[in-house]
């Protein structure tokens, strides 16, 4: 297979089992992979972890991507992505409010009393769950958007759709998302 894009092309040498494609992979994605791992469960433990798990299923599953369908690293996003929502859903974190030394550290930095940081705490587990309610692709480009700092034409090109489709789903979803936010307790 002959591809303009080197991860495309990694990722098809991944699935006939090539080691160093696999190695050239991890190299060129996991920075960015454990970023959003790290944004997703605020735990650098964690993130390393899942991304370790993460890149296991890109190599068994490596034959299952498909140009055609997304950008290799939105594919290899969503992988990671799942593992985390998975491993949050089965509740193998830590409980909100729950704090190690380094979280008490940055509570500190902020300087935040207790209070206020249960409140950014209550609004973060209050924004998780109105970005949830979003459909999947806005979700994503919102998170882009926003957690990454991706421009309009960026989104389109990494989501692989018209800027016109990419702009609507940010601004709808941002109505959506104030809405939810306006209602959530």
């Amino acid at each position: 297979m002959v591809s303009d894009d080197p991860l495309t092309e990694l990722l098809a040498r991944c699935a006939l089992r090539d080691r160093r494609a696999f190695e050239a992979l991890y190299r060129q994605t996991s920075p960015v992979l454990y970023g959003l791992l790290l944004k997703l469960t605020r735990d650098r433990e964690q993130a390393a972890d899942l991304l370790q798990e993460g890149f296991v299923r890109v190599w068994q599953r490596a034959g299952d991507y498909r140009p055609k369908l997304g950008q290799p690293i939105t594919w290899m996003g969503s992988i990671v992505r799942h593992l985390a929502i998975d491993r949050l859903r089965r509740g193998e974190h830590r409980r909100r409010g729950e704090l190690d030394d380094e979280g008490w550290a940055r509570v500190a930095d902020a300087g935040l009393n207790p209070e206020q940081h249960l409140r950014v705490e209550q609004a973060d587990g209050a924004l998780a769950r109105c970005l949830e309610g979003l459909e999947p692709e806005p979700r994503r480009a919102v998170l882009l958007a926003y957690f990454e700092g991706l421009t309009h034409e960026a989104l389109a090109q990494a989501l692989d759709r018209p800027l016109g489709t990419v702009k609507a789903w940010v601004r709808r979803s941002l109505q959506r998302l104030k809405t939810c936010l306006g209602e959530a307790p």
